[in-house]
């Protein structure tokens, strides 16, 4: 890659391999015959997500390092954020669990940045060298864009061959002999195992690996792989309106009412429409879609860092608090100057 494009989009894929697109690109409601990748938001209503580049170049697992370029050094003063917003919302969203409207939601707070120059192109090379168990995804146009390593793949489909996951619960990399036995973190954990379980039913015999840890040097999340063999084809777009927002990152049950009352507190809250959503691409006739966490989101100079707590009963606010520190920190960490 010799420069970056003021209109590009990538992601990693399963194999550790970088697909990269650049612009132009056709916008769509149905994926182009080659490469096409899927740019939506959390609510699913942009009515042509699939994005078609001009031109594309692939690199394989471990080339990334020599083909992306070196930028300025990252520069950004981050605003204090106000924590008195976020205990209204976690107080509101307790006393909903508490009436029985919903047993877990996924809150998101943004904090917002005030960025030198070359920040956007600093946050992609960033991004751009993360690798495995990480997954890299991108979209750029013009002055705004996005970026970010994701650890989380929401699915691939490769012919009738469904393979996703169940990635919830966290806690610091030093805390890992406590976190593999905290009962509150496991609830949470099986609330998104289970509810992705229930969702792929009757589309297959599902496999279900056992809980295990993922670590990611600093912070750890339980993970669970979950697959299936189709028995009847399914299109993209059908898999996605069916597992998205898991709990981990939406409300269960997930209704018309709770995705509404979790829109209101993202947009409360300041969070971005793409964060959280599925970011894809369909390649070969294969889909891989991964959800759009651990990023950052940029217009001009000023960036938001969004990170979402899952909230169950026996979450405590401090704690939360906590968690949200925890994610926001693990992705500035990707931006320190490598050693």
């Amino acid at each position: 890659m010799e420069h970056f494009s003021d209109s590009m989009a990538w992601l990693a894929k399963r194999d550790g391999s970088l697909v990269i697109g650049h612009g132009p690109f056709q916008e769509s409601a149905e994926p182009g015959t080659g490469v096409s990748f899927y740019v939506q938001n959390f609510a699913l209503s942009d009515p042509r997500p699939w994005k078609t580049p001009a031109r594309i170049e692939r690199l394989g697992r471990g080339q990334h390092l020599g083909f992306v370029p070196e930028s300025f050094p990252f520069d950004c003063a981050w605003d204090t954020l106000d924590a008195a917003r976020f205990s209204v919302v976690f107080q509101e969203i307790m006393k909903s669990i508490h009436e029985g409207v919903f047993e877990k939601t996924v809150p998101v707070v943004a904090e917002i940045g005030h960025a030198g120059p070359g920040a956007s192109t600093a946050i992609m090379r960033a991004m751009l060298l993360q690798r495995s168990p990480l997954y890299s995804y991108g979209w750029v146009h013009g002055h705004a864009g996005f970026a970010g390593a994701t650890p989380e793949l929401l699915f691939s489909l490769a012919g009738n061959r469904l393979e996703t996951m169940a990635l919830a619960g966290t806690a610091r990399s030093e805390d890992r002999d406590v976190f593999a036995v905290d009962q509150k973190e496991i609830r949470e954990h099986e609330y998104v195992a289970q509810s992705l379980v229930s969702k792929l039913l009757g589309l297959g015999h599902v496999e279900r690996c056992a809980r295990e840890i993922l670590d990611l040097g600093s912070i750890v999340h339980f993970l669970t792989h979950i697959g299936l063999e189709l028995i009847t084809p399914k299109t993209p777009e059908e898999l996605l309106r069916r597992l998205h927002p898991t709990p981990a990152l939406g409300p269960l049950p997930r209704t018309s009412e709770t995705l509404a009352m979790l829109d209101g507190w993202r947009s409360r809250l300041g969070c971005p429409a793409q964060f959280g959503a599925p970011f894809g691409l369909m390649d070969a006739g294969q889909f891989h879609a991964v959800v759009a966490i651990r990023g950052i989101w940029w217009q001009d100079h000023e960036l938001t860092l969004p990170a979402g707590c899952g909230i169950i009963e026996a979450s405590r606010l401090v704690n939360e608090w906590r968690e949200l520190r925890l994610k926001r920190e693990a992705v500035k960490r990707f931006l320190l100057p490598s050693t």
